[in-house]
């Protein structure tokens, strides 16, 4: 790899998403200038890891090895990047985000499932080592959970609420709208127009916010966008204004507030969002991302 920090770290199981993953990377390498690194965690249950010597279990990383770099290969055709790969062992979560931080990875980008479990006659919750992974990683997690996905991005929605913690998904929509020459359009989303208090905060934050994105030379549209009476929670508002949009191709959420004057992305609804949604999610964990010049 050129330089450590400049590489996206995708963990590959095999299964059909965690390919889709590695394919959407391949925009977001080129124009960010990132190289790829596939991951392989090899997991053997504990009481089967006794059954097998040492060299069946070289055999077998070899083996996964052989067809990983058959992967990487292609993937190193398709995109014109730079791809290496790693086999390590361990569990598997604790390995992506053991790895992510070794490498200083800019962005994780993976299926919302692995390979053992895929959904039968409907969708799954989010798979358990991704729902780790996110709430872990040292860097943004970028999911996949659609194979049909536009190349490229065109718009990223932003939804805010009151919260310090939302505020600092701001500066990376920056960073990868200017990379794409992409729309921010930032939401918030209004539960009673009778809470006047906070119909003007809202409107304050989604002015200033946009002000903010414009002024780094960003395309920014804001929306202040009313609940219907049947929703119970915002993540379907979220998600319908996301489909009348017709070209968001990137949903940015932080995974957990804190002190917060509307309920708005707690752990529940995060998780939410990426299970459910098609558009690929970015998710951020709350902490200093260096976005402080604007609303301290």
């Amino acid at each position: 790899m050129s330089e450590l920090t400049n590489n996206i770290l995708i963990p590959v199981d095999f299964n059909d998403l965690s390919l889709i993953a590695m394919e959407q990377s391949y925009n977001l390498g080129r124009l960010i200038g990132l190289d790829l690194v596939l991951l392989y965690v090899y997991e053997e249950p504990g009481l089967l890891r006794g059954l097998f010597s040492e060299d069946d279990f070289l055999k077998r990383k070899a083996k996964i090895e052989e067809s990983l770099g058959t992967i990487a290969e292609k993937a190193r055709k398709d995109s014109g990047l730079d791809v290496s790969i790693m086999v390590r062992e361990g569990k598997v979560h604790t390995e992506i985000i053991r790895v992510a931080d070794i490498l200083q990875s800019r962005f994780i980008m993976m299926g919302t499932r692995s390979q053992d479990e895929d959904s039968i006659g409907g969708r799954t919750p989010i798979g358990a080592n991704t729902s780790r992974v996110i709430r872990s990683a040292p860097c943004p997690v970028i999911t996949i959970n659609n194979p049909h996905l536009y190349k490229g991005c065109r718009s990223i929605l932003l939804p805010l609420d009151l919260t310090q913690e939302t505020r600092q998904k701001v500066n990376k929509a920056i960073e990868i709208a200017k990379h794409f020459n992409a729309t921010v359009k930032v939401m918030s989303a209004l539960w009673s127009k009778n809470n006047e208090a906070v119909v003007y905060q809202l409107n304050v934050q989604l002015k200033q916010v946009k002000d903010f994105i414009e002024a780094a030379g960003v395309k920014c549209q804001a929306e202040l966008v009313e609940a219907g009476g049947k929703e119970k929670s915002l993540v379907p508002i979220i998600l319908r204004y996301a489909k009348e949009q017709g070209d968001i191709d990137l949903i940015i959420i932080m995974t957990q507030q804190e002190l917060s004057l509307i309920e708005f992305f707690v752990s529940s609804s995060a998780q939410e969002i990426i299970r459910i949604s098609d558009i690929p999610v970015m998710s951020i964990i709350p902490r200093d991302l260096g976005f402080t010049s604007m609303m301290s």
